[in-house]
């Protein structure tokens, strides 16, 4: 059996590890989010989708990353801060990390490289949406462009909370 999103541990957005086994048995939305982005204001839409499917076992997953345009230029605190202050997150958010080039992240080298090699490629922008099924398979993935709320998202969501 391969790897699942389950096999990793990475650095949360207070810089403490923290293993992904903790959301197992969840359905997720993984985002690589920039607060300078035209995309940003998706932090909302992010929130209330975790608001809205979060007692029914979802939860939305946050990876800073300045990877495209320069738009995250905070560190982890700053970061944090922006998220509380501007869209009141209740989300986990992750350490800011590399989600393409060299540096990637471990965890974004699995979403875009093993994970699924029908959905293989890089992270195109900021706020590319990547989900998880409750088994820690990658299910389906989304462009920066789908909205948070579009029904294409939310039904594929449904769908794997009723599995």
């Amino acid at each position: 059996m391969g790897k699942t999103f389950y096999d990793f541990t990475v650095p949360n957005i207070d810089s403490k590890e923290e293993s992904l086994k903790a959301y197992q048995g969840k359905v997720l939305l993984v985002v690589n989010t920039a607060s300078r982005c035209g995309y940003t204001p998706q932090y909302k839409s992010l929130e209330a989708l975790h608001e809205k499917y979060r007692a029914q076992g979802f939860t939305v997953l946050g990876f800073p990353s300045n990877d495209f345009g320069a738009q995250e230029p905070g560190d982890n605190s700053q970061i944090k801060k922006f998220c509380d202050v501007s869209y009141h997150i209740t989300f986990p958010l992750f350490s800011k990390a590399a989600v393409t080039g060299e540096k990637t992240q471990p965890v974004f080298k699995w979403l875009t490289v093993e994970a699924d090699p029908k959905q293989a490629g890089p992270v195109k922008w900021n706020f590319e949406k990547f989900l998880i099924n409750k088994q820690g398979k990658l299910i389906k993935r989304f462009p920066s462009s789908v909205t948070p709320d579009d029904a294409v998202i939310t039904s594929e969501i449904d769908a794997l909370l009723k599995s």
